[in-house]
Parts: structure tokens; C-alpha cells; sequence
């Protein structure tokens, strides 16, 4: 599959031939589907449990007298009705944890570039490179002319260039990320995918590596 590549001028930078085993599998929903939710079950916290009467370390000694006391019964200070005692019917720990198979996830990340190959909101740029004007004003109208959606996922190569970086940050709309974070959640939830050309090889190699 042959691209063409622009600048951030919105000139162009030639071509690039991209790897039709990586941006031309044909999507389909229910590979899509069962990456975004191991990666969403993945990234929730672990529940913390609290602290139940077991848990309280408090005296075990017999509070108060049982009969004549004119007060409830109690056997410990541990009881939830006291200030400090232990949780009823608190909350228990709890593991939110997925596993899928490595294939799967490496194909669902093939489909996730290729559906937006497929559907036009994929564009690769030359660099990143601000040639000495890294300033937000000067970027945004740069911006304007390339054609960028209202969300857009930028991925650099392995690090990211700093100078579009600071410029970008302030920008509603713009995620700037490095290839090798590249997954199928943020790439779905952008409507454009913006790729640098070392931000394709690095994923080619990471696929091929």
C-alpha cells in the first residue's frame, strides 16, 4: 500500500510503501472488540479491602459487664458500632486481571491500523521537526492545512520530538505518543491516526522483530 507522505508545511515528502500484513488486514469487530476490553479490564485498580472486625487490632478484653450495665452487650471494643472497631459488611479485595493470547493482541493492533488506512484517517508525515518555531500559534495553523480531525493520535519513533511536543501540549485534541506505546484503545478512540515515517518502521519492526 502506497502513501503519500506530507510535512508539517503540508508539502510533500514523496511516498511510503506501507506493509499490507500490517496496515491491509481487513478489521474485524469481535478481534477489536476483545483487545479493548482486556486492555480496559487491565488498566482498573485493584479494590482495597477495609478493615473488618477480624481486622481491628484492638483489645479482645470483654467490655463492660454483661448484665446491669444498662447499655447493649458487647463482647470487645472491636464491634462497629465503636469508633475505631471494624467495618460491617465492608468492602472485600478484589483483582481486576485479563489474559489474552499474544497473537490476538498483535492482530488487533494490525486491524486497528489498518482500519483507519482503510478509511482515510490515516496520515503519515515526514517528521516531527518545527524547524525553530516550536510556538502553539504557528503549529495550530500548520495543523489546519494537513487535514487533522478533532482528536488525533500522533506517533513518533522511538522518542518523541520535543519541540512539537511543548507546541502540541496546549492544543485540545492532539495525543502525542512514542511506537512502541502504540495500542488498539487509543488508536480506535482518535478519529485520525497521524504517523511519523520512523514512527512506521518502528512499528513494522515491532511486528517483524
Amino acid at each position: 500500500m502506497k502513501v503519500k507522505v506530507q510535512t508539517l508545511d503540508a508539502k510533500s515528502g514523496g511516498d511510503i510503501q506501507l506493509n499490507d500484513e500490517i496496515f491491509g488486514v481487513e478489521p474485524r469487530e469481535d478481534i477489536l472488540h476483545r483487545v479493548v476490553t482486556w486492555q480496559l479490564v487491565n488498566r482498573r485498580a485493584p479494590a482495597r479491602a477495609t478493615r473488618e472486625r477480624s481486622d481491628v487490632n484492638r483489645t479482645g478484653k470483654k467490655y463492660g459487664k454483661q448484665k446491669g450495665g444498662g447499655t447493649a452487650r458487647h463482647g470487645d471494643r472491636k464491634a462497629p458500632i465503636f469508633i475505631g472497631g471494624g467495618k460491617a459488611h465492608g468492602a472485600r479485595a478484589r483483582t481486576f486481571t485479563s489474559s489474552l493470547n499474544k497473537k490476538v493482541r498483535a492482530l488487533g493492533l494490525k486491524m486497528a491500523l489498518s482500519a483507519k488506512a482503510k478509511n482515510g484517517k490515516l496520515i503519515v508525515l515526514d517528521n516531527l521537526d518545527m524547524n525553530g518555531d516550536a510556538k502553539t500559534k504557528a503549529l495550530a495553523t500548520k495543523l489546519e492545512k494537513l487535514g487533522f480531525g478533532t482528536t488525533n493520535l500522533v506517533i513518533d519513533g522511538e522518542a518523541l520530538n520535543v519541540g512539537f511536543a511543548r507546541a502540541s501540549a496546549n492544543l485540545k485534541g492532539i495525543n502525542l505518543m512514542p511506537a512502541i506505546g502504540a495500542n488498539v484503545y487509543d488508536i480506535l478512540r482518535h478519529d485520525t491516526l497521524v504517523l511519523t515515517r520512523d514512527g512506521v518502521e518502528k512499528l513494522e519492526a515491532r511486528f517483524n522483530g
